[in-house]
């Protein structure tokens, strides 16, 4: 079971890194109805089995910290028995997939007050937690008008646009990325998801820096919102993703190459703030 869920996470493109975080943790509930001889033997696999999960998309940091946290909460339990380790994995998987969920509910209300009535934000990619914090604005009274670009090549963004589209109070345009720049003028805000935070670089969707870069030069805020468990000190080095050619052009690139970054670094600088779980740190 461990080694399709491996095969899913690597192919889960499409999904919040969330949802990846979520479904690897209880993959791994598959290693607590098996028999191991000994606490060391369960151990070792629950290790193996939860680096496995984490290299099959070693960009989503949040799989990488709840991986992590099962794994060294079963090591720091220093059970006595297998049926006692595991347990304490069970344990510790229901309480990181129930703190991923309700990081995003939190997150979203703590960014409420930078989603004011009438105001018009500009939006990247598809983000659960950006659309929490979406909703959480419109159950406060707040009408909306949202710009969503695109995310090429993936298109991304349709999704974000279609979701959005579903809820009243949002008058939601789809936009090509490179048009971000032309309606920037008219925005209130760029709010946008994150993929992580690495000391002082915001890992997202590729498209991300030029935004904000162009939100900088014309004065509009750009506010970024995610769980807290995306932000990382240290400990983590980001690896970019570098997607197949195929989904720029479907011809064979014949005499050149096609560069295909999933994402790429905006420096937290050109930020307004980082709204998450914890709180919100202002720039």
């Amino acid at each position: 079971m461990i080694d399709e869920t491996v095969d899913e996470i690597a192919e889960m493109q499409t999904h919040s890194s969330s949802a990846v975080a979520v479904k690897a943790a209880r993959a791994l509930r598959a290693l607590t109805e098996r028999e191991y001889h000994s606490v060391e033997e369960y151990v070792r696999d629950l290790d193996r089995n939860s680096r496995a999960l984490r290299r099959a998309n070693p960009s989503h940091a949040s799989l990488h910290t709840t991986q992590r946290a099962i794994v060294e909460r079963t090591e720091g339990a220093d059970a006595s028995t297998v049926e006692d380790a595991q347990t304490v994995t069970s344990e510790a998987i229901t309480d990181v997939v129930q703190d991923v969920e309700s990081a995003k509910r939190l997150a979203g209300e703590n960014a409420a007050p930078y989603i004011e009535d009438g105001a018009t934000l500009l939006t990247h990619d598809y983000s659960t937690t950006v659309l929490s914090a979406i909703d959480q604005g419109l159950a406060d009274g707040a009408e909306l008008t949202v710009y969503v670009s695109e995310a090429r090549p993936r298109f991304l963004g349709r999704k974000m646009a279609r979701e959005l589209s579903q809820r009243e109070g949002v008058d939601v345009s789809l936009i090509v990325d490179s048009a971000a720049g032309h309606y920037l003028e008219e925005c209130d805000r760029v709010l946008v998801g994150m993929d992580c935070i690495v000391d002082d670089t915001l890992y997202n969707r590729i498209g991300t820096y030029p935004i904000a870069a162009t939100a900088a030069d014309q004065s509009v805020p750009v506010t970024v919102v995610g769980a807290a468990a995306k932000r990382i000190d240290g400990g983590f080095a980001f690896e970019n993703e570098f997607r197949p050619a195929a989904e720029v052009m479907r011809e064979p690139a014949d005499g050149f190459a096609v560069r295909n970054p999933a994402y790429d670094a905006t420096p937290t600088r050109l930020l307004d703030a980082v709204v998450t779980d914890d709180g919100v740190t202002e720039y």
